[in-house]
């Protein structure tokens, strides 16, 4: 049942990300990312890693689609579609993407990872050292760069909003 699970989750994940960049409609590309997303967090489940399943759904799934659903929906009207892309362009990006899957599944093929795992031993690390040093503001604390980042993030949403917005005729 694993592997049935493993194969249907895969096979959606290709299939929506393939969709995502090739739709013309933004709104429909953000909604398959949303799928893309979950189908990731569905993955995590599977390993057992509920931690990072959660943040998957609530940060990516759940915030970051929203906040792109929200900025499409504040710049461009929903029935907008992206103009054909040039049949040229279209090869040479699926040619890219092709040569760079191709180097992809040959450097993982290439790699041990049974003696990479067995060499080392794994250590135990409570959560409680993991929260607190999120949580913590001095050193090898997370909280100053995680607030860094939200702030520079939130000003270049809105630089892309006010710079998307389209002037009323």
């Amino acid at each position: 049942m694993n592997i049935l699970m493993f194969y249907l989750f895969a096979s959606i994940i290709v299939i929506f990300s393939i969709l995502t960049v090739t739709s013309r409609r933004i709104l429909r590309s953000a909604v398959f990312l949303l799928f893309v997303l979950i189908a990731t967090a569905a993955f995590y489940f599977m390993l057992r890693y509920t931690f990072l399943a959660a943040v998957q759904l609530a940060l990516y799934a759940g915030g970051i689609v929203v906040l792109i659903i929200f900025s499409i929906l504040l710049t461009s009207h929903i029935s907008e579609r992206f103009p054909q892309i040039p049949w040229k362009k279209a090869f040479f990006s699926a040619l890219v993407a092709g040569i760079g899957a191709v180097l992809s599944i040959a450097a993982i093929l290439q790699f041990d990872f049974n003696q990479q795992f067995t060499d080392t031993e794994t250590a135990e690390v409570p959560v409680r050292d993991i929260g607190l040093s999120l949580m913590n503001y001095g050193e090898g604390g997370f909280v100053l760069p995680f607030e860094v980042i939200s702030i520079l993030l939130l000003a270049a949403m809105f630089g892309a909003i006010v710079i998307a917005k389209k002037k009323k005729d």
